[in-house]
């Protein structure tokens, strides 16, 4: 390694640094990433011949000016992605349309709340996203539970099963959109290969922690809210719900079917359900529309996505991408294989445990750039090395709960402590965590 590529190294590991102790600094990671995104690439302008050989006729802005581009291009289909889905979510929920969740899941039996929880939300993160599915179940779950400590056990299974969830499905985790837009993953090969493994991971928790309640709880002064909802009929709302969540749905459908990136498809779901729900808001009275109808607009929406999100993704995916075009990530896999003899479930292994510890979201990059994809063989498109990164990186992230964005939302929004889900949680995500890799590992002896 040369003394410029080091040098690039220190300035990534020390900003992410800052980056993982947001809450100490109260600096926005986004921030951090968009600073250290820019000091990489500005540091590897000082020699970038020694990185990309000039090619006759060529000058050297203009070769890292292409290579830019072309990481900048990879990097904005999973950014445009994520604005779309981000945008479609927070429509149906905005417009009643997770109320039908919040009314099938009431039961006075704590247990039957819980396996009814785990599954939903299992469900819920595979077509939705595991951050959305989390604050979705957590403002159902207050209105369910009133006792606190009850309540943290029902979160953390939240945490759990959303991670799970989306593992399996190409557009349940950021870390599956990036491993699906990159072309290593297919939709139908990780929907059918991962889905046992995934259930698996979040049945062994959710059966450890249904041992500890017990009984039933009063739920007769829980009452359906529509207070919010007075704008559209109760049909509107349904036809909102099925068609933004059968949208995500079909979206993996229509990549196989056009070839074409899944932003596209998003892109599709959100100008089908904008139309709609301008057309529903049009036939309103002049005063609801102006009042309420306005709020619940996609153009109202847009405004409300989360910026700092996108802009932190952005950030680290460039950043990442330095490390690629200078070839530190190469080293580091080649590294990772000849340590643990290329025994991908060591290596994956590895990478999940990471996860739980540091964002997922730049571990997965960082694979991405470390290992090439080979025609044939286990880091083949489909093969079990990208398929076991795909549940290693989201599963993994269970075992603390600052190890993925479901995690850290709950955390915010139930003010659970690091060290309560580290006492009483962690071993039981970490079991379902084995519990999965062993179960994917079965079927590969025995069915694939």
């Amino acid at each position: 390694m040369t003394t410029l590529s080091l040098v690039i190294v220190i300035v990534f590991i020390t900003s992410y640094f800052f980056i993982a102790i947001e809450s100490v600094t109260r600096v926005n990671k986004a921030a951090v990433a968009l600073l250290m995104f820019v000091a990489c690439w500005t540091l590897f302008m000082i020699d970038p011949s020694q990185y990309l050989p000039a090619a006759a006729g060529e000058s050297i802005g203009n070769m890292v000016g292409s290579e830019m581009e072309r990481h900048l291009g990879s990097t904005s289909t999973t950014l445009f992605f994520l604005m779309g889905a981000m945008t479609i979510v927070e429509l149906v929920d905005q417009n009643g349309g997770f109320n039908f969740v919040r009314d099938w899941v009431k039961t006075r039996h704590k247990r039957i709340l819980l396996w009814r929880v785990a599954f939903l939300t299992f469900l819920l993160s595979a077509i939705l996203d595991n951050l959305t599915t989390s604050i979705v179940m957590i403002m159902i779950l207050r209105k369910l539970i009133p006792e606190q400590n009850d309540r943290f056990k029902y979160a953390a299974l939240v945490i759990i099963a959303a991670n799970s969830g989306g593992a399996f499905s190409p557009i349940g985790d950021v870390t599956t959109i990036m491993l699906w837009n990159k072309g290593v993953i297919t939709a139908a090969g990780v929907m059918t290969e991962l889905l046992l493994p995934s259930l698996v991971s979040m049945v062994v928790p959710a059966y450890i922690i249904s041992l500890s309640l017990k009984g039933t709880m009063d739920i007769s002064e829980i009452r359906k809210d529509n207070t919010d909802d007075e704008d559209l009929t109760t049909g509107q709302r349904k036809a909102v719900f099925y068609i933004g969540v059968g949208g995500l749905v079909f979206v993996p459908i229509f990549k196989i079917l056009t070839h074409l990136p899944p932003f596209v498809g998003i892109l599709l779901v959100l100008g089908l359900l904008w139309t709609i729900t301008e057309i529903f808001y049009r036939k309103l009275p002049e005063t609801n529309n102006n009042r309420k109808g306005t709020m619940k607009r996609v153009i109202t929406m847009l405004k409300r996505i989360d910026m700092s999100t996108i802009l932190f993704f952005l950030g680290i995916l460039m950043s990442v991408a330095c490390l690629e075009t200078i070839g530190v990530l190469t080293q580091m896999g080649h590294g990772l294989n000849d340590t643990f003899n290329s025994n991908h479930y060591a290596v994956t292994g590895i990478i999940g445990v990471l996860s739980s510890i540091v964002d997922n979201v730049p571990l997965v990059a960082g694979c991405m750039g470390m290992y090439p994809v080979e025609a044939a063989g286990n880091m083949a498109v489909d093969g079990i090395f990208w398929q076991l990164l795909a549940y290693c990186a989201g599963v993994g992230g269970s075992i603390l709960i600052v190890g993925s964005a479901a995690g850290v939302v709950v955390m915010g929004l139930e003010k659970i402590s690091f060290g309560w889900y580290m006492k009483h949680i962690s071993w039981i995500a970490f079991a379902g965590y084995i519990a999965g890799m062993l179960c994917y590992r079965a079927e590969h002896l025995l069915l694939f």
